[in-house]
């Protein structure tokens, strides 16, 4: 009897797994279709902004998330830690993953891939300040790609599909904060998926 319970658990997770997939796979390749019609706004990372999305008043501080995007990814691309980890916030908490996490999760990726790039799409941007707080919302698509040192092929380590980034401009510039609000359910540092990097 545990073992066919066991079974139906197992098969439920694969099912939901397999759909999440699709359903980012199905809107990964709508992202992709749609950047082919219009001039993306290309940059280091491989930012685009989907167009009208960011009004003329906010097109300044739109170049400044899309460098602070640029200067993570130039650290990534030379293997920087030291450089890499001011891109996250002083409180950054991604469910639960604080940036020592992130550091440690970003040494692994270091150790196991080479020639590493991103690719981000900014499909939403909600630019919010109170008082003297300013701060962001970034629904994006994309990936992180590499080279696997061990294979030697070119893989992707992540991607993702609706992803809301939040940023907080501390210290002179846009810092990755995580995910909005409070933490819903910690994840263990040693289960943790690269989805917290970007």
């Amino acid at each position: 009897m545990a073992d066919r319970k066991t079974g139906i658990i197992i098969a439920e997770f694969m099912g939901m797994k397999l759909k999440s997939l699709m359903l980012s796979l199905a809107l990964l390749g709508i992202v992709v279709a749609v950047s082919r019609f219009h001039q993306p706004t290309l940059s280091v990372a491989d930012v685009e902004v989907a167009p009208g999305i960011v009004g003329e008043r906010d097109q300044a501080l739109m170049r400044d998330v899309v460098a602070a995007f640029d200067h993570a990814d130039a650290a990534v691309r030379q293997v920087d830690l030291d450089a890499l980890m001011p891109f996250y916030a002083k409180g950054y908490n991604y469910y639960g993953l604080k940036p020592a996490d992130v550091r440690r999760i970003w040494a692994e990726v270091f150790v196991h891939y080479r020639d590493l790039s991103s690719r981000h799409v900014f499909t939403d941007v909600k630019l919010m300040q109170t008082g003297k707080v300013k701060k962001a919302s970034v629904t994006c698509t994309g990936g992180l790609y590499g080279i696997d040192k061990e294979s030697g092929k070119t893989i992707t380590i992540d991607s993702w599909a609706n992803e809301v980034h939040y940023l907080i401009y501390e210290d002179g510039a846009w810092r990755f904060l995580g995910n909005k609000g409070g933490i819903t359910e910690p994840v263990p540092p040693s289960s943790a998926p690269h989805h917290p990097l970007f």
